[in-house]
C-alpha cells in the first residue's frame, strides 16, 4: 500500500492547501473512484431499481445487487441475501433492538457508543446488563441467560478492542445469538464473518471511505429469519389485502421504500477500494503512524486515554493535554489546518462511569503520512508549553 499514490484519489487532498484529516474514526473521506460511481448513477441510469422492467431501471438493481455481491465477498459470507443494506450503524442496531422480546436480556460492555446503549435502553421491557469492557472473566460471570450479547469490537473512545472471538464462543455455548458493531473495525480489519461465526455484524459506510447514509447489516440467513420487519411498505411485501400482507424474502422485507441507490452503489464501489488497499495493510499503517505519535506525547506528558501500547489503539489516540478543555486544543489545531475530534464521543456513559469530562482525539487511516504527524506534533508540542 502507497498512501502518497492513494492520496491522489482523493480530490480534497489535492487542494493547494489540504487539510490535515485526523477525524476517520467519525467520518472518512471518498475517493474519486466512490464519487465518480454515484455520478454514474445520476448522469447514465437515474432510474428505480427492482420495480420497472426498462432498460434504466434493469441496470440500476444490476448495479445495487453488484454492490451487494461486492460487500458479501468482503465480508465472506455464506449467501449475498445475508447483507442487508442500512443508513448506518445505528439503524442496524435498531432493526435487532425492534425484535427483543419481553423480559429478553442483552448483554453489552461497558464502553458502547449511544448507538450500541440506547437502543436497548429505549426496551424498557428488556434487561440491560453490562460487563467490564474486554473482561472475559466478567464476561463469563454474566453472560447466564443472556438472549443477545452485542458488543461493539473496537472502540471509538481509544481504539481498543474486545476480544470478540472468544466471546462469541462463550456465547453460543450459553444459547446467546451475539451483534458485533463493526463501525470501527471494517474500515481496516479484516472480518471473516464464517470464521467469526458471529450471527450479527454491523456497519456503516461513511466510515470506509463511502457515502454517507449507508450502511451495512450482516446476519446468518436463519438468525434474519428471526427477524421482525422494522420500517415497512412499499418492496417490504409481497403482495396486499385490506385486511392483510404477505411479506417479501430476505433482504427485501428489511429495505423499506425506495432505496439511495446512488449511494449503494457507491458504497460497493468504496469496499471494492478498501479490498485492493488491503484492510491489514491499513491496520499496520495506522499503527506505524499512531506509534510515532504515542513516543511524542509520553516523552510530552500527555495524558493517552487507554493503553500506552500504539497496537492495541490501531489508528486512534484519545488524549488530554494538561487541565486544558479538549475543545480549544481542537480548536487550536483547527486554527493550524489540522482537523481532530474532541467531547466525549457518543460514548457519554463511559466518560461519566470514569469521571472523565471527555477527550481530543486524533485517528488515523490509509491517506494520512508521516509529514502530516510531525507538523501535528510540531503544533501539539507548543500547545503543550501554553497548557504548562
Amino acid at each position: 500500500m502507497n498512501p502518497e499514490k492513494i492520496r491522489n484519489d482523493f480530490l480534497v487532498l489535492n487542494q493547494k492547501k489540504p487539510p490535515i484529516y485526523f477525524d476517520n474514526a467519525c467520518m472518512t473521506l471518498k475517493p474519486r473512484q466512490v464519487t465518480d460511481k454515484i455520478m454514474e448513477y445520476y448522469n447514465e441510469y437515474p432510474a428505480c431499481g427492482g420495480r420497472s422492467n426498462h432498460r434504466l431501471s434493469r441496470k440500476v438493481t444490476e448495479e445495487v445487487l453488484r454492490s451487494r455481491r461486492i460487500i458479501s465477498d468482503f465480508f465472506n459470507t455464506k449467501k449475498t441475501e445475508e447483507i442487508i443494506f442500512t443508513r448506518n450503524t445505528t439503524e442496524g442496531i435498531n432493526l435487532v433492538a425492534n425484535s427483543i422480546k419481553k423480559g429478553d436480556k442483552v448483554l453489552c460492555s461497558g464502553k458502547e457508543h449511544n448507538s450500541n446503549l440506547v437502543p436497548w435502553l429505549v426496551r424498557k421491557d428488556a434487561v440491560h446488563k453490562t460487563f467490564r469492557f474486554n473482561d472475559i472473566e466478567d464476561f463469563n460471570a454474566k453472560i447466564k441467560n443472556t438472549k443477545l450479547v452485542s458488543i461493539v469490537h473496537v472502540s471509538n473512545v481509544d481504539g481498543t478492542s474486545n476480544n470478540v472471538k472468544e466471546m462469541i464462543k462463550i456465547a453460543h455455548e450459553n444459547d446467546a445469538i451475539v451483534l458485533v458493531d463493526a463501525a470501527q473495525s471494517a474500515p481496516s480489519r479484516e472480518i471473516d464473518v464464517r470464521k467469526l461465526d458471529v450471527d450479527l455484524m454491523v456497519c456503516s459506510g461513511h466510515k470506509m471511505l463511502g457515502p454517507t447514509g449507508t450502511g451495512i447489516l450482516y446476519g446468518k440467513m436463519e438468525v434474519l429469519e428471526q427477524l421482525s420487519q422494522f420500517i415497512v411498505g412499499g418492496d417490504t411485501v409481497k403482495n396486499t389485502q385490506y385486511d392483510s400482507f404477505e411479506q417479501e424474502g430476505i433482504p427485501e422485507r428489511f429495505e423499506a421504500g425506495l432505496q439511495d441507490y446512488a449511494n449503494l452503489i457507491g458504497l460497493g464501489e468504496a469496499v471494492r477500494y478498501l479490498k485492493k488497499a488491503g484492510r491489514s495493510d491499513i491496520e499496520k499503517h495506522e499503527t506505524r503512524l499512531n506509534e510515532k505519535i504515542t513516543e511524542a506525547f509520553n516523552r510530552l506528558g500527555i495524558d493517552i486515554i487507554g493503553p500506552k501500547e500504539p497496537e492495541q489503539r490501531a489508528g486512534i489516540i484519545s488524549f488530554n493535554v494538561g487541565k486544558m478543555n479538549h475543545h480549544d486544543v481542537a480548536l487550536m489545531l483547527d486554527s493550524n489546518n489540522i482537523m481532530i475530534r474532541s467531547g466525549m464521543h457518543c460514548a457519554h456513559s463511559w466518560f461519566n462511569a470514569n469521571n472523565v469530562q471527555g477527550s481530543a482525539r486524533a485517528s488515523l487511516y490509509l491517506y494520512n503520512n508521516e509529514e502530516e504527524v510531525d507538523f501535528f506534533l510540531e503544533k501539539i508540542e507548543k500547545i503543550v508549553k501554553i497548557g504548562k
